[in-house]
């Protein structure tokens, strides 16, 4: 029997496990909101980035990685948010925050202007380790997905899927979504060979998330 494409991550190791925590236990802190090029840090620690279309959970998995309730502030206004916020994680690594997509909303220029950020500092940040890119669980990749999922196969930057609100759906419906995101990474030589399933609420892969960031190099 062939082995499952993208498969889940592995349960870390005490031993991952442990330096994970270890490097979440301080929390993060909110460092700067960039609008500009000129107005990123330097590129002077490791630095991963949270990718998702609006209201997909990203604010309440960085909360919930950190154990800070309101590091990331959450918007129900899709496209609200036309930053890329910076956090400093210890004094070792950047956790960066990009604006929501797939705001129907949000007119033209806004969106013009964000796709022109987004592509420069994918392009320009060679601290830049790992994108996250967050997918809802009740839904799995949709076509505004696989549009972010382009533009990392065309920066050359390694992305790896993040399901959330897994406690949302029953089994067989997330296995489903599994299935069509599977379906989906196939076809962009980007993606990272495994996902990691989620839920903020429950916690569940917080830690193996945690593990899976303080693993990098």
């Amino acid at each position: 029997m062939n082995a499952l494409p993208f498969p889940e991550v592995p349960a870390p190791s005490p031993e991952a496990e442990e330096a994970g925590r270890r490097l979440f236990a301080g929390g993060g802190e909110f460092l700067k909101g960039v609008v500009a090029m000129s107005g990123m840090p330097p590129s002077d620690r490791l630095e991963v980035c949270f990718a998702g279309r609006s209201n997909v959970g990203k604010s309440s998995l960085i909360n919930a990685l950190t154990g800070r309730k309101a590091l990331a502030r959450a918007s129900n206004t899709p496209g609200r948010t036309q930053e890329i916020n910076f956090f400093t994680l210890a004094d070792s690594h950047y956790l960066v925050d990009l604006p929501g997509y797939g705001f129907a909303n949000a007119p033209v220029a806004v969106v013009a202007k964000w796709q022109a950020l987004l592509r420069a500092y994918l392009s320009g940040r060679p601290s830049l380790r790992r994108a996250f890119v967050l997918i809802d669980a009740r839904h799995g990749a949709k076509p505004v997905d696989e549009e972010i999922m382009s533009l990392l196969d065309a920066s050359a930057v390694t992305f790896q899927v993040v399901l959330t609100k897994a406690d949302k759906v029953k089994a067989a419906e997330r296995e489903a979504a599994l299935a069509r995101t599977r379906a989906v990474l196939a076809t962009h030589p980007a993606a990272f060979p495994e996902l990691i399933v989620t839920s903020s609420e429950k916690g569940w892969g917080m830690a193996t998330l945690r593990a899976t960031i303080a693993g990098m190099e």
